[in-house]
């Protein structure tokens, strides 16, 4: 017969967690504030801006912005958002309000309840039949951002 031996306790064999942020969801139009995605930057109410705005990645707007924004990263202009000024960005989601003309290297997406008026340039365009749209648009492949 063997002698019995006593083990020490297992340890956690689970890998170390590693603080990759979680995936962040943006639900659809609603009377909720949005929430930014990890990588991005994210202007609440209360916030008020004049003058241009550059940004590389990500960026949630959900307030005033008077000037152009301009970007290669992607733009979501939140319900409460009012923009005045021209969007220079690689896509846009629109569910606010925005005067100026938009140039988009990728998508332009405008959602149930927002406002453009100004003109579209972009590959693709999507207008939610709730959208209000007071421009014209210029779609197709091979747009690039004016300089």
């Amino acid at each position: 017969m063997r002698p019995f031996t006593r083990f020490p306790p297992r340890r956690d064999t689970e890998p170390p967690q590693t603080n990759r942020p979680e995936p962040s969801v943006v639900p659809g139009p609603s009377n909720r504030t949005f929430m930014p995605t990890p990588s991005g930057a994210f202007l609440s109410r209360g916030v008020s801006i004049k003058g241009s705005v550059k940004f590389l990645n990500e960026l949630v707007i959900d307030r005033e912005v008077e000037g152009t924004l301009d970007s290669t990263g992607t733009l979501t202009i939140g319900e409460h958002a009012r923009i005045r000024g021209d969007i220079r960005t690689k896509s846009v989601k629109v569910r606010g309000t925005v005067e100026g003309n938009v140039f988009v290297t990728e998508r332009c997406e405008l959602q149930a309840g927002c406002t453009l008026r100004g003109d579209i340039e972009a590959p693709r365009l999507m207008v939610d039949e709730n959208a209000t749209f007071c421009g014209s648009a210029k779609v197709g492949t091979g747009m690039s951002l004016p300089d």
